[in-house]
């Protein structure tokens, strides 16, 4: 089984290409994703690594999906496939791809929590929470009645 699932943010806005086939244009969207780890591990300078950053690709409506919504610093949830691969680069080096391909991706937080709007801007349009407010409609009073399953 080939499953990946991911939780991170975007290091930078998605780069989207589009590919034609028999006069249909598909969205091919990369963009990488700085993955925390649990516990950080020490290079050869000393430095310490805390994340990982993985590529990912999103093929047709997802691809056009974080081209419209995705921005860097979103943080995201993906699920797919892990796809390897290799090239022959101009200087005629073999070069070896790891990549995730999408199957499924979510933002892994509100609007509100990545200061951003969905158009990747800061959020203009959010005013500040009011106090104690958990994101949660309130009910108003004496609705208990109407409710069928209460009680």
């Amino acid at each position: 089984m080939n499953k990946v699932i991911l939780m991170g943010r975007l290091t930078r806005d998605p780069d989207v290409r589009y590919s034609q086939n028999n006069g249909n244009s598909m969205a091919i969207a990369r963009y990488t994703l700085a993955v925390d780890r649990r516990f950080s591990r020490s290079n050869s300078n000393g430095d310490q690594q805390t994340a990982d950053f993985i590529g990912c690709v999103a093929f047709g409506k997802s691809g056009e999906f974080a081209e419209k919504y995705f921005r860097k610093g979103t943080k995201v949830a993906v699920t797919g496939r892990i796809q390897t691969g290799s090239y022959t680069n101009k200087d005629g080096q073999k070069v070896y791809t790891t990549d995730v391909v999408v199957e499924d991706q979510e933002f892994a937080e509100s609007k509100n929590a990545s200061g951003q709007s969905f158009a990747g801007g800061p959020a203009a349009d959010s005013a500040p929470a009011p106090e104690g407010d958990d994101g949660f409609m309130n009910i108003p009073g004496g609705i208990d009645d109407e409710i069928p399953f209460g009680n």
